[in-house]
């Protein structure tokens, strides 16, 4: 069975993409036979405590019984139909779902593929909305950098054009308006929404809307600002006439400490986007949520429609576990769950910021960042952090976790010491 796994390592390896890495890949990656709550057991049977929710995403742990069984109670009924013309009870009620825990007035709704495909949705439900308005120039974006939305084309656009990972395609793609980042933590320098607020005014006859990702930047920099900062934004958009895009794809279903990272600042967007964790990590399915308004004048637009359509569109296996997973979430005291993980995340990531090779450090709900002074190599941290019985994706100059919400504080223990003594070791 070694023989056969050390084959099929190596042939993912010459064959297969691995994400943002190059092929054939720089090494071998590692086999997982088997998820059970928050530990992934590799074919080798060592066990490791998963640091990353798989990318954000698994929130109430692998193998979850409720889970399982909505997928297993669909997939008896069936697994897929189109959705033109069709509809079906999973996608009805995890619709229902979503209005009732969105911030009012959102309640309509439009199912995606994935997080990308949100981004881009809302990015075409902005422009039309527009159009439909007598408004045609408004085509263009206002962002801010250190952002990331996606690795679409449209996604691409208005993520950081020079700190990104899609410098290389920038000539390619749609030229958007770019703020400075907002400033970290509670700063009350308002120079950053200064910056904003002068290429709105400069630029707001162009400009369809504001996207942003609320609270916490994640794959741009893993940064944390003020709730004050998209306060601004948010009064900035009601004056100057442009939607605000908020994509939630990371933040949404409780990780930052609220049920939607809006919610820190009291903002209700005009068109939302959730992702990740919305099946809590069995499938992929994205949402996009907007009002009666935008809807209405979409749908009145010469267009007559939304022009997009993805092919499986409100996947019923994806929609049948997506009700479970938020039945499950609100079913528990989720907040203080998320709380607890925050505190214990402050207290013992806090020593790694006297390490000589650290900048900052940086909790907010259950996630945890440790920002390095330069890039670290990630295929040195990653072994190392495996043999400690961790599983750590570090990225550039970040080392980062968002666990499992079910995760137990002797196993956030494990997580957080085995950041400390690698970066110790690599100081």
């Amino acid at each position: 069975m070694k023989t056969d796994n050390a084959h099929w390592r190596s042939f993912d390896r010459q064959h297969i993409w691995r994400p943002y890495a190059p092929l054939p890949g720089n090494a071998d990656a590692w086999l997982v036979r088997h998820a059970e709550g928050v530990e992934l057991t590799l074919d080798d049977g060592r066990a490791l405590i998963d640091g990353m929710a798989s990318w954000w995403s698994v929130i109430h742990g692998y193998n979850h019984p409720r889970l399982n069984q909505a997928i297993s109670d669909q997939l008896e009924a069936f697994a897929h139909v189109m959705f033109g013309g069709l509809t079906h009870q999973p996608a009805i009620q995890l619709a229902q779902r979503l209005i009732d825990i969105a911030p009012a007035p959102l309640d309509r709704v439009f199912f995606a593929d994935s997080g990308s495909v949100a981004v881009e949705v809302a990015m075409k439900m902005a422009i039309q909305h527009h159009a439909a308005l007598g408004q045609p120039e408004k085509q263009r974006f206002l962002t801010v950098r250190r952002g990331y939305h996606g690795d679409t084309c449209g996604a691409m656009s208005v993520c950081d054009p020079e700190n990104g990972m899609h410098r290389l395609f920038h000539k390619a793609l749609p030229q958007q308006f770019f703020a400075p980042a907002p400033a970290l933590g509670a700063s009350d320098d308002d120079a950053d929404i200064a910056a904003f607020a002068d290429l709105l005014e400069r630029h707001h006859r162009q400009i369809a809307a504001v996207i942003i990702e609320p609270i916490v930047q994640g794959a741009g920099g893993m940064r944390i600002y003020r709730p004050a900062y998209l306060s601004a934004v948010a009064d900035l958009c009601q004056t100057h006439n442009v939607l605000l895009i908020a994509d939630e794809i990371a933040t949404g279903f409780g990780r930052t400490g609220a049920l939607f990272a809006c919610e820190h600042a009291s903002v209700t967007p005009d068109i939302l986007c959730l992702g990740k964790a919305l099946t809590g990590g069995y499938l992929s399915l994205a949402a996009v949520l907007t009002h009666r308004e935008i809807a209405e004048t979409v749908s009145a637009s010469e267009a007559g429609a939304l022009m997009h359509g993805p092919t499986f569109m409100a996947n019923p296996l994806a929609c049948a576990v997506a009700n479970a997973s938020i039945d499950l979430l609100l079913a528990q005291d989720w907040r203080e769950k998320v709380g607890n993980i925050e505190k214990q995340l402050i207290a013992e990531l806090e020593p790694c910021r006297q390490l000589p090779t650290v900048r900052d450090v940086r909790c907010k709900g259950a996630i945890g960042v440790v920002e390095m002074k330069s890039p670290k190599d990630i295929e040195g941290l990653q072994p190392r952090f495996v043999e400690l019985g961790v599983w750590i994706r570090p990225f550039s100059n970040l080392v980062y976790i968002m666990p499992p919400y079910i995760i137990e504080t002797e196993q956030i223990t494990r997580l957080t010491s085995a950041i400390h003594q690698v970066l110790s070791e690599k100081a």
